[in-house]
């Protein structure tokens, strides 16, 4: 199995309603990407104010293996939410790793 895990920061305050949309499109993965064995993603919701650094999205996805992570980077369904991101995501950190 093969760990994706991504945190989104944004250049602005997004409105509830731009970040619902991100999420319910993360949310669509799952039943449109092969190869994709679970899914979550939210709204940072931390405490620790010192450590977040301005990051307010978070997305676990864990796949079958590292081919199908392969995939998912060009499928249609995530080439759309990378269009949805253009002109409001300020950095974005991605950690990919494999685990039994």
């Amino acid at each position: 199995m093969f760990e994706h895990l991504v945190a989104f920061k944004f250049n602005k305050t997004l409105p509830q309603e731009k970040q619902q949309e991100l999420l319910d499109t993360l949310y669509a993965f799952k039943g449109q990407i092969p190869g994709i064995v679970e899914l979550t993603a939210g709204i940072n919701e931390t405490e620790e104010t010192g450590n977040i650094h301005g990051f307010t999205i978070g997305l676990r996805v864990t796949f079958e293996d590292r081919d199908s992570l392969q995939r998912y980077g060009p499928h249609p369904a995530h080439q759309q939410f990378v269009k949805l991101l253009d002109g409001i995501v300020d950095q974005v950190i991605v950690i990919d790793y494999p685990f039994q």
